[in-house]
């Protein structure tokens, strides 16, 4: 199914449901709200000989919702974005303009719009879906975000939506092209159903039940992984006396051969604390048992690879640390760090960001990554100037 394909017949199911609705339930209401985003940033690979790449990057979000009726809704929501630089420049192959027009969905619904030498002109429609609602039932058609993670960093049971840490300009994060049927069973349980289909035609199908008990948010989660691995999880989150307590882990185990293979482990847990003054601390470990084919020669290949469930870190263990501060009601800033103790490296994430007005901030971001890959220490830092304006 090509993307209007899609488009026509999310359309037509939900004019089809309109019409059918009654004149006194609807409810004649639409929205659109987004953001446009000036960043400028560099990229320094001191392996190779202090390698840099500067790029600048125009981003513009729009988000469309439609509430014609209590029980309807449908979403449509985009990312456009204007890139011109080094990466370009030096992409003589047009590996990174693929890239971008890379969907991974069932619909492909990226493409490059205009190119040239140094500049692109790309869009993406990242949700696009109908939604009904019938009493404790909701049931979404369409590209959507079913997030099921509930730590911060590395998410295990986020099995249909994975996303990178270190993409924070991204806060929206990838959706996937599926139906999922919730059950609201009490104020604090639901269970519900997915099913997506990617790229390639590997599907992902699962079922989740989330319940409280001893005041923690509990859940559940079995199913199939893109038609190669039984997937099971369990997830909590809720509280230490005064600090919040969760994490999650997961299974991975090949169905075919099953006894001839081995599993996968995934283990995620994280806690956070408030204090009086407002400063914020988030600490966060991370184990990955690691597949006999896996390796890793650079930063540079992981941070901008394709990422997936089974693939979340560079190492078999991951630490992570992260202070926030309020400085004053317009001014905030933040410290992130993580550590690799196989390759003897980390990461340092320095950041500031300042309200000019109630819709427009300022930013600052840092990535610093350093470790030893064989022989060598590599070195692969980042910088990022925002300026980001929300309507």
């Amino acid at each position: 199914m090509n993307r209007f394909n899609y488009i026509a017949v999310l359309c037509g199911l939900f004019v089809l449901s309109s019409l059918e609705a009654q004149d006194d339930e609807r409810i004649k209401s639409w929205s659109l709200n987004g953001y446009i985003s000036s960043m400028q940033s560099v990229i320094i690979i001191d392996s190779l000989e202090d390698y840099w790449i500067t790029d600048y990057l125009l981003h513009n979000r729009l988000n469309f919702h439609w509430f014609p009726h209590k029980s309807f809704s449908a979403k449509i929501e985009l990312r456009n974005r204007f890139i011109y630089g080094d990466q370009l420049k030096g992409d003589s192959e047009g590996t990174y303009q693929k890239s971008l027009e890379d969907d991974r969905g069932m619909v492909d619904m990226a493409w490059n719009i205009a190119s040239g030498k140094s500049y692109i002109l790309n869009t993406m429609v990242d949700r696009a879906y109908i939604q009904y609602t019938y009493g404790k039932l909701e049931v979404t058609l369409g590209r959507q975000r079913i997030n099921w993670g509930q730590t911060f960093v590395w998410n295990p049971n986020d099995i249909f939506n994975t996303y990178s840490f270190f993409d924070f300009d991204y806060p929206e994060r990838p959706g996937s092209d599926a139906i999922r049927v919730q059950y609201f069973t009490g104020t604090a349980s639901v269970a519900e159903i997915a099913l997506k289909s990617d790229s390639t035609g590997n599907i992902t199908a699962a079922g989740l039940f989330r319940f409280n008990k001893y005041n923690y948010d509990i859940q559940v989660l079995g199913g199939v992984l893109n038609e190669e691995d039984v997937a099971l999880g369990l997830g909590w989150s809720g509280n230490i006396k005064n600090m919040a307590f969760r994490g999650e882990m997961s299974y991975f185990h090949p169905y075919r051969n099953y006894m001839d293979t081995t599993g996968l482990y995934f283990l995620s847990v994280g806690l956070d604390y408030s204090f009086s003054n407002s400063l914020y601390l988030q600490f966060e470990a991370f184990y990955r048992q690691m597949p006999e084919d896996f390796d890793v020669n650079d930063f540079m290949a992981f941070y901008s690879g394709p990422l997936s469930v089974k693939n979340l870190s560079f190492t078999e263990y991951n630490f992570f640390l992260q202070a926030g501060y309020p400085f004053n009601p317009l001014l905030n800033g933040n410290m992130a760090v993580m550590y690799f103790p196989k390759l003897d490296g980390y990461y340092v994430g320095p950041s500031v960001t300042c309200s000019l007005t109630d819709n427009f901030d300022f930013s600052f971001y840092l990535q610093l990554f350093s470790g030893k890959f064989g022989d060598n220490r590599q070195h692969f830092n980042l910088g990022f100037l925002r300026f980001k304006y929300s309507f």
